[in-house]
């Protein structure tokens, strides 16, 4: 029983559902923005998403976009390719894990120093019942022992934000509250042994030490969290029957393990569409040298695809054409939603990048980043960026930031550290509109 609410109390500490929501964030049009992070392990070759020929920024309507992409050529007008960041500063070896999207040292087992930028913009877009949804994926082994763990997301020092990975409990989290039959039952009867517990655990604390007190509040307030969550979920229950996915086999009997990525990312943009949530992380890899792509014909998996060199390489090029159909399908999903004047997708902001730079075993040196989607006129779109290596990923992070309304020069960087890692200060003003 404790193994199957952990999904949803373990997305609720680091503040994942918190009730405090930030301050809307008011667009020119004045309709709401949403932020997609996209974060492949292994890292991410400039071979196999820079068009060939290209070596420094311009246009790319002329370009043919690499195999390995080719499923974006139809979207190559909202499509930025930005080569030459780095993150020598984050130590990535394996992975960067917490400090890909914090800008700072991370390494296996390291708790999160700092928040990271999808929090963050989670906490000054426009107010929603879900701030910030992670979601996983990974081997169905790893999914179905571990259907919560993080390594990407934090609210803070030391306060991680876990990722969602298995469907059935993210659903129920979502959903469970308009659903039927088994699904229903499950849902009330998890609803009743959290509320349960909620209050137990409120009473023993407090004959605990002081210092033991505090850490054991923290599981407290992930329990009311999840409490509150499904409230708030049930008083917009009409609304989210328009987005709630089909319930089918995959959920309880998947194949492969795509068969669960297909549908966690279908959970991840109703979120979206719904208006449940405005940022969603999504980990390919879940931040770690692992994943898994059976479904696409692939045996090698783990930490032996990171031996591989990507570029030309069939199983790389099957693994990167599938996560953009993932992009465009997600685009898709955003496009059929009319908002303000235009879609939903006009007013979102897609970051495909890696948890690991450019490779596994990376220095950092080089850290390729695709943007998709203009973030309301925000970023240039339609064209290839060639920086020169002397600004961190931190610059970029940053740029969201200025870009969803907050005037920040850095990124969780301070001056010394910024006098040795980043030549320049502020926003990239070369990717903005």
């Amino acid at each position: 029983m404790l193994q199957g609410m952990a999904a949803g109390v373990g997305a609720a500490v680091g503040s994942t559902v918190s009730p405090r929501f930030a301050q809307a964030a008011a667009t020119s049009t004045g309709v709401p923005r949403r932020i997609i992070f996209f974060m492949q392990n292994q890292g991410f070759d400039p071979a196999t998403c820079i068009p060939k020929g290209m070596t420094s920024s311009g246009s790319l309507a002329k370009a043919r976009l690499p195999e390995p992409i080719e499923a974006l050529e139809p979207y190559k007008e909202r499509l930025h390719i930005i080569n030459g960041l780095h993150g020598l500063h984050t130590s990535p070896s394996h992975s960067a894990f917490f400090g890909a999207l914090g800008g700072y040292r991370g390494s296996d087992g390291v708790p999160p120093s700092a928040s990271t930028i999808d929090y963050e913009l989670s906490r000054v877009l426009p107010q929603t019942l879900l701030p910030h949804l992670c979601i996983g994926m990974d081997s169905i082994e790893n999914m179905t022992t571990k259907p919560t763990i993080a390594t990407l997301s934090a609210s803070g020092a030391g306060q991680p934000i876990f990722m969602h990975s298995n469907p059935n409990h993210l659903y129920q989290m979502l959903y469970g509250g308009i659903s039927t039959g088994d699904i229903r039952l499950q849902h009330e009867a998890r609803s009743t042994v959290l509320t349960q517990i909620e209050e137990l655990a409120a009473a023993k604390g407090r004959s605990l030490p002081t210092a033991d007190r505090q850490r054991y509040g923290q599981y407290v307030q992930g329990f009311e969290n999840v409490n509150g969550l499904r409230d708030r979920l049930a008083t917009v229950s009409d609304h989210l029957r328009k987005f709630a996915p089909e319930v089918d086999e995959r959920y309880s009997r998947p194949e492969f393990e795509t068969d669960w990525h297909d549908i966690l990312l279908d959970l991840g943009v109703s979120a979206l569409t719904s208006g449940i949530t405005n940022t969603l992380t999504v980990g390919s890899g879940r931040g770690e040298i692992f994943g898994a792509w059976k479904g696409l014909g692939i045996e090698e998996q783990g930490h032996n695809l990171g031996h591989m060199k990507q570029p030309d390489n069939p199983i790389w090029i099957k693994i990167r054409q599938y996560n953009s159909r993932m992009l465009v399908k997600t685009m898709e999903a955003l496009e059929s939603v009319p908002e303000g004047s235009g879609t939903m997708m006009d007013h979102t902001l897609i970051v495909y990048t890696s948890n690991n730079a450019d490779k596994q075993h990376t220095t950092g040196a080089n850290w390729p980043v695709m943007l998709l989607g203009n973030f309301d006129g925000a970023f240039k779109t339609g064209c290839f960026t060639q920086l020169d290596g002397k600004r961190p990923i931190n610059a970029l992070f940053a740029t969201l930031m200025h870009a969803a309304g907050q005037n920040v020069e850095r990124f969780n960087m301070n001056e010394k550290l910024a006098r040795k890692f980043d030549a320049s200060t502020g926003p990239l003003r070369e990717v903005l509109a």
